[in-house]
């Protein structure tokens, strides 16, 4: 399934990879996931978002800004962020970005600590990584099943429908 196949009214659960391909532009996905995130500013669709998603966008996007505006491979960019705070401080696309979304009308759920721990049975059963069981054990604790995400892992959860950019 597409995002553009995500129905009139649906709730969708906006994974990080959504928010990067838009505010990073991305060639490849950067219009299906801005029309998606559009569709939701229009409230034709209801969307959600996690607390701990808007960190990893953060933590990406600087990333991304780094390595596009910074004279450095991207071999060891994060160790070279962490020994030079002033190159650090000087990206400011990764708060634009985390504090556009805040101002959206995306929902951002708060994450409690028992689902940390039923995101660890929910990795240990589909076998996904820390994040992406969270992500599920978020969704589940909010009635949500689909997922706007290019993360083909998630297929491997029974109930759950992916949306992918294209």
């Amino acid at each position: 399934m597409i995002l553009a196949q995500i129905r009139s009214g649906d709730s969708v659960f906006v994974d990080a990879n959504i928010f990067v391909y838009h505010f990073a532009p991305d060639p490849n996905f950067q219009s299906a996931s801005s029309q998606l995130l559009q569709r939701i500013e229009n409230l034709d669709v209801t969307g959600f978002t996690s607390t701990a998603i808007l960190s990893e966008v953060a933590h990406r996007l600087m990333t991304v800004e780094a390595q596009a505006r910074l004279p450095w491979s991207s071999g060891k960019l994060v160790t070279r962020l962490r020994s030079n705070p002033a190159s650090l401080q000087s990206l400011t696309n990764f708060h634009t970005a985390v504090a556009t979304i805040l101002q959206s009308r995306i929902q951002v759920v708060t994450i409690p600590p028992p689902l940390i721990l039923a995101a660890t049975l929910i990795s240990q059963q589909y076998g996904l990584l820390s994040n992406d069981a969270l992500i599920v054990a978020v969704m589940k604790a909010n009635g949500l099943s689909h997922l706007a995400s290019n993360d083909a892992d998630f297929d491997r959860v029974p109930g759950l429908v992916r949306y992918a950019p294209v």
